[in-house]
């Protein structure tokens, strides 16, 4: 902070603060991570549908395009974003014994 006077014969002073612009400054951002959901022959879609509304708050019709797509494929993203929420998404379908990966992408 710099003081700045007054004109002579003016009573006090006043601050004014510095400002510096920072330009072009390039954040890094580290990626992010995924949880996917493998297959496994197990549980049933119903069960998977269940467990994945509870994990990632979607429709069930959305779930079951999730659950159809492992099916299909062998696995599925359920959730691309900060590690704690995609570790917690893995917990939730872990607990019924779902085959799930928490990595970052």
């Amino acid at each position: 902070m710099s003081r700045r006077p007054f004109p002579e014969g003016a009573a006090g002073t006043e601050t004014t603060p510095e400002v510096e612009e920072v330009g072009g400054l390039d954040t890094a951002l580290a990626p992010p991570w995924i949880t996917i959901l493998h297959n496994c022959d197990c549980h049933t879609f119903e069960d998977v549908v269940k467990q994945l509304i509870k994990a990632i708050a979607c429709s069930e019709d959305r779930a079951w395009e999730i659950a159809w797509e492992v099916h299909n494929t062998g696995k599925a993203v359920v959730k691309v974003g900060p590690e704690t929420e995609c570790v917690r998404v893995g917990n939730v379908l872990a607990a019924i014994g779902l085959l799930v990966t928490v990595t970052q992408s």
